[in-house]
């Protein structure tokens, strides 16, 4: 069956890899690798692996792994600049560290902070971290989040990155059934030039976008 990329919306996909659990196409454009629509999860049960989450401000591990992106994105930001925490989930964490440093955060989540009304402002920044490989409509969704961007914003996102399809085949990131899509950096190398951005990757996990 002919499956379209969800993100570059390529007819171009291939498999890629099959597990007892799902199959995973990759994009021959973009690279994207990505579960095909009829095995993602529905809302009910996507809600209730996400209601298992403990996160919180309070955590001091929790706040060391955020920071592997919140140093990199604060040290390039101008004092006072306002953001976004994209999939902030139900503890959000990020945007108290960039409040505590001086950047008004608002955060949005369409299960835990569905207040759509903060995706029609803009910011100097935007951050999703582990969000964007759960993603059903990453092209659409992540575009939405450029346009939102003012001139110079930062793009900041946080998520595990496909090397080879060998290390994928025991990848533990694809054991977690809300993951569908699956990011490597040709895949955002893609992205950047669809979107006119400049792309840096600070950590293996980590990449920054930069409107112009």
């Amino acid at each position: 069956m002919m499956l379209i990329c969800p993100l570059c919306a390529s007819l171009g996909t291939a498999p890629f890899h099959r597990d007892v659990r799902r199959d995973y196409q990759r994009c021959g454009r973009c690279a994207l690798v990505f579960v095909p629509p009829a095995q993602r999860l529905g809302p009910a049960a996507e809600r209730a692996v996400y209601d298992q989450h403990e996160n919180s401000p309070d955590d001091p591990g929790y706040r060391r792994f955020l920071s592997r992106l919140f140093d990199p994105l604060s040290a390039r930001l101008a004092p006072g600049v306002r953001g976004l925490d994209f999939g902030a989930g139900p503890g959000p964490t990020l945007s108290v560290m960039f409040e505590e440093a001086g950047h008004p955060t608002a955060i949005y989540d369409p299960f835990y902070a569905p207040d759509a009304s903060v995706l029609e402002r803009r910011y100097a920044f935007i951050t999703a971290t582990e969000v964007v490989e759960h993603l059903f409509a990453p092209g659409e969704q992540l575009a939405r989040l450029v346009d939102r961007l003012e001139p110079g914003g930062w793009l900041g996102l946080m998520t595990k990155r496909v090397t080879s399809p060998e290390a994928f085949a025991g990848w533990h990131y694809i054991l977690d059934p809300t993951h569908v899509c699956f990011f490597s950096e040709a895949t955002f190398a893609w992205f950047a030039r669809r979107h006119d951005l400049r792309v840096q990757f600070p950590a293996d996990d980590v990449v920054l976008l930069q409107r112009g």
